[in-house]
């Protein structure tokens, strides 16, 4: 990750209204686990593809699972409605996901979302519980070391204080 900072400014700034996911979110949580992608749960309805387009037009968005590379600003044309957008731009990797695998959609993630103050912005972040399912769902053992250490967090959160 070049820039999180900035990365994340885009999606703020720009009106995304978006949930903190997967490894920062965990970090924000205790996680000493590091990732190098920002992760973000959003409805991807034409609205939000467009305001995407907007924020991180300077930074040269393309998807980077597309083979070859296509510009995100040219592809896919306007008006459509994405599952989940990949993007490597000039400032990192972004990736933009409708859903999330062991707790839901958008709306379910924000539920239970937290708010955090960052880079002195309010951020809505994936609660500690739905980061734990989160990473309990895929079943990889990158991702049960992760739930592992949150899970541990979370002992350690809930426990009586002497």
């Amino acid at each position: 990750m070049s820039d999180l900072q900035t990365l994340l400014r885009g999606p703020v700034d720009g009106g995304l209204g978006f949930v903190l996911v997967g490894g920062y979110a965990a970090m924000l949580h205790g996680s000493s686990l590091l990732t190098r992608d920002l992760d973000v749960c959003a409805m991807l309805a034409p609205d939000n593809v467009e305001k995407l387009r907007e924020v991180f037009r300077d930074a040269h968005p393309v998807h980077r699972l597309s083979t070859p590379r296509r510009s995100f600003l040219d592809y896919p044309e306007s008006g459509v409605t994405l599952q989940n957008l990949h993007l490597s731009t000039d400032l990192g990797t972004l990736d933009v996901l409708g859903r999330i695998d062991g707790v839901g959609d958008h709306a379910r993630v924000a539920r239970n979302a937290v708010d955090i103050e960052l880079f002195g912005r309010s951020v809505r972040a994936m609660s500690l519980d739905d980061l734990i399912l989160a990473k309990e769902a895929p079943g990889r053992d990158k991702d049960r070391i992760a739930a592992r250490e949150l899970r541990a967090i979370r002992e350690m959160r809930d426990a009586p204080r002497s």
